[in-house]
């Protein structure tokens, strides 16, 4: 086991800064969080491609995704969801670090996670957004069968189900997706970036 005290800090030559300055935007991550089914993924990843699109150094972080990868060996109980948000917090920053902007879709169902995730960055650099959907319109639309599975009991702590969802007391950005097309959330999102300075030069 390595203690501690035998890791240091090493401070890299180019700082966030620099690389903000040459990517000629700020940097931070675009935390969206929701039901399963409320569009969160669909969500960043029509983000991501408008940013793109703008010639702005983005990238997604989606919750499937990771779990093919870095969080493998993670399931579904309390304390691994936990670990899993940690883990991608973890992540984002190291983005943030590198001078981009990066959208995570994950659930994120817990407040006490969130803000843990929260605390690892400056204020203007954690953007939290609220991917509203009712409950049953979710499990309408159902795009994965999850839904079905875990009113069957196949699925055990679901979210929303099995397991609560715990709503943002005061997100940053809140979508409706059962209320706005994809493009008008899109929009939103980007013009709240443009009045925080974070894509002031685009």
């Amino acid at each position: 086991m390595v203690e501690k005290n035998n890791i240091v800090w090493h401070q890299a030559s180019v700082t966030k800064s620099d690389r903000q300055l040459l990517n000629k935007h700020k940097s931070c991550v675009l935390w969206l969080t929701g039901l399963s089914g409320s569009g969160k993924s669909s969500l960043a990843n029509a983000l991501d491609k408008r940013l793109f699109e703008m010639g702005v150094r983005s990238y997604v972080l989606d919750g499937d995704n990771i779990r093919h990868g870095l969080n493998k060996g993670l399931d579904f109980s309390k304390e691994d969801r936990k670990e899993n948000i940690r883990r991608i917090g973890e992540v984002a920053k190291l983005f943030v670090d590198s001078g981009q902007i990066v959208s995570t879709a994950f659930i994120s169902p817990f407040r006490e996670d969130r803000s843990l995730v929260q605390s690892l960055f400056t204020e203007k650099e954690f953007i939290e957004i609220y991917v509203k959907c009712p409950l049953r319109i979710c499990e309408q639309r159902d795009p994965k069968g999850l839904y079905r599975k875990a009113r069957n009991g196949e699925i055990k702590e679901f979210t929303g189900i099995g397991s609560p969802y715990e709503e943002p007391i005061n997100p940053n950005i809140t979508v409706e997706t059962d209320k706005f097309a994809l493009n008008e959330n899109v929009n939103s999102i980007i013009s709240y970036l443009r009045s925080k300075d974070i894509l002031s030069n685009y």
